[in-house]
């Protein structure tokens, strides 16, 4: 991945290859923060019951080791590695298309970086929305009792389950906060990546790993801080079950944040962060 996001020489590569680039290091890294992922899930979701109450992070993790035993932790993981395989290998593959075929040869500016991030990050979200939805389910599925529960068995099982229970509507769940989402992280992870690696070795002549770390981290916080409002949004669209009525909790994005800082908090807009970044932050590092 950092080597196709730096690249400079006088041809460009195959499209074929930045796509196989971007599955293996969105799929290699995602298996070591698949955890922080599911924690920021559940974090995001507690506040429901809290009403606005403290969420502990390490309390939901105690929990899932106790309840679930430690492979609580990866529940999902089928519905994850079809997301990165998806959604991740999109998002890069499409970026480094753009950046190849626009400017073989040449360091695009920090604009075109950041434009072509927003670009390939909202395609590739609205193509794996159905499978978004199928992820978050199945993360949340755990705090839930046993009657209540969906019990995927896995990414196939819960996307024919979406379809012939919740009919096809619900495979676009939270499609426009995740469309968003994806554009700003997108723009500011994998774009924002490419000005923070150039603007820190300009500014501190560092290179190598010391080079590659800070620059991960760097877009990982800008991104989490920027997005976790949405991507709370997202989580709460995609993982509502219909009420008594038939009508649903939360019907569109504002609906959806206006009514969450109200009910619990302004605060509560930013539940998971800590997790959220150390994904965010580590899978930028692990790619």
């Amino acid at each position: 991945f950092r080597i196709n996001m730096s690249k400079e020489g006088p041809e460009a590569r195959p499209a074929w290859v930045n796509f196989a680039t971007g599955a293996s290091a969105a799929l290699s890294g995602w298996m070591f923060v698949h955890p922080f992922d599911l924690l920021k899930v559940r974090a995001q979701l507690a506040g429901e019951a809290a009403a606005g109450g403290k969420v502990s992070v390490v309390e939901i993790a105690r929990n899932i080791v106790k309840t679930e035993g430690p492979l609580g932790l990866y529940a999902g993981l089928s519905a994850a590695a079809a997301r990165q395989l998806s959604y991740g290998n999109l998002r890069l593959g499409i970026y480094g298309t753009l950046r190849d075929t626009m400017f073989a040869g040449q360091d695009p500016s920090g604009v075109a970086k950041l434009g072509m991030g927003c670009f390939s990050g909202g395609v590739a979200a609205f193509c794996s929305n159905p499978i978004e939805v199928t992820l978050v389910r199945m993360q949340a599925d755990g705090r839930l009792p046993l009657a209540q529960r969906r019990n995927y068995s896995n990414i196939f099982n819960g996307l024919c389950r979406i379809g012939s229970e919740d009919g096809a509507k619900a495979y676009m769940a939270g499609v426009v906060p995740a469309i968003l989402r994806a554009m700003i992280v997108n723009m500011l992870q994998v774009g924002g990546y490419d000005v923070a690696k150039s603007n820190i070795q300009n500014s501190t002549g560092i290179c190598g790993v010391a080079l590659y770390v800070s620059s991960a981290l760097t877009a990982g916080f800008v991104c989490s801080a920027a997005v976790l409002p949405l991507d709370l949004a997202k989580t709460r669209m995609q993982n509502q079950r219909a009420l008594a009525d038939g009508t649903m909790l939360y019907k569109s994005l504002p609906q959806t944040i206006s009514k969450i800082a109200a009910s619990e908090g302004t605060r509560s807009l930013f539940n998971g962060f800590g997790p959220y970044f150390a994904r965010s932050g580590g899978h930028m590092v692990l790619m």
